[in-house]
């Protein structure tokens, strides 16, 4: 098939175009290459995508996004560009709007104007919000967010939704769960406490330590984007839209603390605690009904922690040449 990465040189972008190219699919992959972090990592992970078509642009840009979708004819979408981070929606709404949003319907309206057979998006976790029942279903109420990101991602699966339904393009979101692993993003925990424990600085320990997440390693997440985008979204009853969700986590929530243990394990070395009250827009756990997705696709993360863990501090070290 003829895919479309965007967002390709971001964390799980990357390891979609990777799969999806060993198994012999033509790939185009498309990202802006924002300083939101570091570039250097982006173009790192792009040099392992050689034989993927690259397009620098911003789905922001619609004239840029109709060129695209007009001179490529994508069948198949993988729609990972976004502007990402619960705690920077703080900071910079606007960013949000117009990645998460504006590019968005940008992305539907390609879909649409090319034929695609399938677009599969990237949701969140973080739409759940203050929802007190766990594990979090995909058939809880989510009008309840924190965040503007979480809003804007709720947002998608909204819009994602009308387009299924007005013009019959099957639609399929994904809810991720804290993706962890190699080649992951700076701005996340993994990346953030390596490197403070290996330099003898502390880390912030947000709610004193009473936060549990559901960490899902990245080959469990790049291998659920495939299946689910091999397996085209079907109404699910005569007149419906053809539009689906589905959460893709561990499904075995683990406490902060001994996630840090684990880190420190992998890494030989103690973390210095700097334990703080709970920051706004977080929440205090995470946990992922994946029943629907092992119904439909057939497919359930397994890879543990400790497992996951290593393999991440492994590529850090050789990444960045770090010792302890």
């Amino acid at each position: 098939m003829k895919v479309l990465v965007t967002g390709a040189a971001g964390f799980i972008g990357m390891h979609c175009a990777e799969r999806l190219l060993a198994r012999g699919d033509e790939v185009v992959g498309v990202d802006n290459l924002n300083d939101y972090y570091d570039v250097g990592l982006k173009k790192a992970r792009l040099s392992r995508l050689s034989r993927m078509k690259f397009l620098k642009a911003d789905i922001a840009d619609r004239a840029a996004m109709e060129r695209l979708f007009a001179d490529e004819k994508p069948q198949r979408v993988i729609h990972l560009a976004a502007q990402a981070g619960v705690r920077h929606s703080l900071k910079d709404p606007h960013a949000y709007v117009q990645a998460n949003l504006v590019g968005f319907l940008h992305i539907l309206e390609g879909c649409r104007s090319a034929g695609a057979q399938h677009l599969v998006y990237a949701s969140s976790s973080s739409v759940y919000g203050t929802n007190a029942k766990l594990p979090f279903s995909v058939d809880d109420n989510v009008d309840h967010p924190i965040s503007l990101y979480a809003a804007t991602k709720k947002s998608n699966e909204l819009m994602a939704h009308v387009y299924a339904h007005l013009y019959r393009l099957p639609v399929t979101g994904l809810r991720f769960f804290t993706v962890y692993g190699p080649w992951g993003r700076p701005d996340m925990s993994p990346f953030i406490f390596a490197s403070a424990i290996l330099e003898g600085r502390p880390i912030d320990v947000f709610n004193h330590g009473r936060m549990r997440r559901d960490f899902t390693y990245i080959d469990d997440i790049a291998e659920g984007v495939l299946r689910t985008l091999d397996r085209v979204a079907q109404p699910a009853a005569k007149g419906a839209a053809p539009a689906r969700l589905y959460n893709i986590g561990n499904n075995r929530p683990v406490d902060l603390m001994l996630y840090i243990e684990t880190l420190e394990k992998a890494l030989g070395k103690k973390a210095i605690r700097n334990m703080l009250p709970m920051q706004p827009g977080d929440v205090q756990e995470t946990a992922a009904d994946i029943d629907s997705l092992d119904a439909d696709i057939g497919f359930r993360p397994s890879t543990p922690l400790e497992v996951g863990v290593p393999r991440f501090v492994e590529w850090y070290r050789g990444y960045y040449g770090r010792v302890a």
